[in-house]
């Protein structure tokens, strides 16, 4: 159990550099808000909800952080910075960081039945600060949600999701991020590949322009040489 927990610690401080040991990290808001989440799904898996309840509001209140005890979380989970909620069939896999102000949220059923209606987020998937992902949609592995994102549609495994409404940005996270991509938001190598094609783009329509000005100048020529060939043969 020490061990587990020990790697836990580990694993913030992989995506984290902030915290200079351990113990500070015990202290962050996302890792009390996980540690009391496990005790509350016990609870809610034992059916003691309203004790399941209480454990949730009393982590609500020292962490501002809402997870509902029925959500599935899986292993090194990472909420960093508080102001978050989680549904109640919301379900996380392992390596997860997420950042503040982020909503796994559900949608309204009509039938009155609630089964299933919050997302499930695959392995290793980042979501940026004030995302807002919403419905029994699926986040795929890696996948990487923008700040301030809105995710109404499923997102396959290695997408970059940004905007409102979402859409991807087309450029697989294997390709330009290593490892770990802070708040989920490409903003420097894919924003220059993107600034790269727009430079090849403007070079390609300047030449494009100076071929067809050449072009036309050179019909011109040959108009106006053909109209003095056709006066000298006139007089």
């Amino acid at each position: 159990m020490l061990k587990g927990l020990i790697d836990y610690l580990d694993s913030v401080h992989a995506r984290d550099p902030a915290p200079r040991t351990r113990w500070e990290i015990l202290l962050y808001p996302g890792v009390l808000a996980l540690g009391l989440h496990r005790v509350a799904h016990w609870l809610f898996e034992a059916r003691m909800f309203f004790l399941a309840r209480f454990v949730n509001h009393f982590s609500r209140f020292l962490t501002a952080i809402d997870i509902h005890p029925g959500a599935k979380i899986g292993k090194n989970f990472f909420i960093d910075h508080g102001f978050t909620v989680i549904g109640e069939t919301a379900e996380i896999g392992d390596n997860v960081t997420i950042y503040q102000c982020v909503t796994l949220g559900g949608t309204n059923p009509t039938n009155g039945v609630g089964g299933k209606r919050h997302p499930t987020i695959c392995d290793n998937v980042i979501i940026g600060s004030g995302a807002q992902v919403i419905g029994p949609i699926t986040v795929g592995k890696r996948a990487r949600i923008g700040a301030n994102a809105v995710v109404m549609d499923e997102v396959p495994e290695g997408a970059t999701m940004i905007g409102m409404k979402a859409r991807s940005t087309l450029v697989p996270a294997e390709e330009w991020a290593r490892e770990f991509i802070p708040y989920g938001t490409p903003c420097e190598d894919a924003e220059g590949n993107r600034i790269d094609c727009f430079e090849k783009l403007e070079t390609e329509l300047r030449d494009l322009r100076g071929e067809i000005a050449a072009l036309r100048a050179e019909r011109e020529g040959e108009r106006q040489d053909e109209v003095a060939r056709r006066s000298g043969t006139d007089s």
